[in-house]
């Protein structure tokens, strides 16, 4: 059989009116490169019938292979196993809501074969999402990109193409908690970013509402930042340093026949505020720890419960077996 030029890794969760489009215009794009491709299509779960059409494709085309999970394990891990088995000597990560245009992996494309292992896409605009969404997003990018240890460059998502170098180191961190934009950019590499137009979702509502962003947004800063730690010692100074100023004060203000500290407001304020601070202190410590755990525990980072080899047509396998 032959090996792929190219690998496009599309996690899908519940995109059942999506998927034949997706197929179409990923299919158009990489028919134009003239090189072997496939597309790992990871099924995150997905309950809509998703799944069924997946298998489909498979029958009908030996360049869909899919990866279908026992259930959902979220779109970061989806976005792993789609790396794992990818096979292409560039692999090229795409959501599969068509607001990332498969059109742009051509230029990618060209930018890998002139030499770069990293080519992220840039969003220039973004269509059909609300001023609340564009806000957050644009805090959310500033935010990372000033607190991390790596230069994560802004406006990006998880659409970029790897060099099967950088796949490979990749594959080799096995860490739960995952920012994969982060990690492509952490490993090194020569990278280049290209500009495009991110579209309004072709069909279907969003699979990151607000409670998600909140967790992904959390998971990005914990692996690659040390400040929520750092924040709790500041915070630890700050109060110290407020109660240091206050002895001398209230001393004073005592002896002077001043009653403004009196009775017990004063203290519940104080009980409170120091309170407020050690339990801010614990959770950040807990988010560290519970990360801790869960990485000691060294459970599967997912389970598939069909691979593409069990999906692929009856004339491959056949050939692959005579291989």
């Amino acid at each position: 059989m032959t090996t792929p030029t190219f690998s496009i890794v599309a996690p899908i969760f519940n995109e059942a009116p999506i998927i034949p489009e997706l197929y179409r215009r990923i299919r158009a794009v990489m028919e134009q490169t003239g090189e072997p491709w496939e597309l790992v299509a990871v099924d995150d779960g997905s309950t809509d019938g998703s799944t069924d059409l997946l298998r489909q494709l498979a029958a009908q085309d030996a360049c869909v292979r899919p990866v279908i999970f026992a259930r959902n394990f979220g779109h970061q891990l989806a976005v792993t196993a789609g790396l794992d088995y990818a096979r292409g000597q560039a692999v090229v990560i795409i959501d599969a809501d068509l607001q990332d245009p498969p059109e742009v992996i051509l230029e990618m494309i060209s930018r890998w074969r002139e030499g770069y292992e990293v080519v992220y896409a840039v969003r220039s605009e973004r269509e059909g999402e609300s001023w609340f969404k564009l806000a957050t997003a644009s805090l959310f990018y500033r935010l990372i990109y000033r607190i991390t240890d790596v230069n994560i460059p802004m406006d990006t998502g998880d659409f970029r193409l790897l060099d099967a170098k950088v796949v490979k180191v990749l594959r080799s961190m096995r860490e739960r908690h995952r920012f994969l934009r982060g990690m492509s950019v952490w490993v090194g590499f020569k990278q280049t970013g290209v500009k495009y137009r991110r579209a309004a979702r072709f069909a279907g509502a969003t699979k990151y509402p607000l409670r998600k962003m909140l967790k992904f947004a959390s998971d990005a800063i914990t692996s690659f930042s040390y400040l929520p730690l750092q924040l709790a010692t500041y915070l630890g100074f700050i109060s110290a340093g407020v109660s240091i100023l206050a002895i001398p004060l209230v001393i004073a203000m005592r002896l002077t026949g001043s009653m403004a500290f009196t009775g017990q407001a004063t203290t519940l304020i104080a009980v409170l505020f120091l309170g407020g601070v050690q339990l801010i202190s614990l959770g950040i410590l807990g988010e560290y720890i519970g990360r801790l755990y869960d990485e000691a525990k060294g459970r599967p980072l997912y389970i598939v419960r069909e691979e593409p080899d069990d999906l692929a047509p009856k004339t491959e396998r056949s050939l692959e077996k005579t291989v």
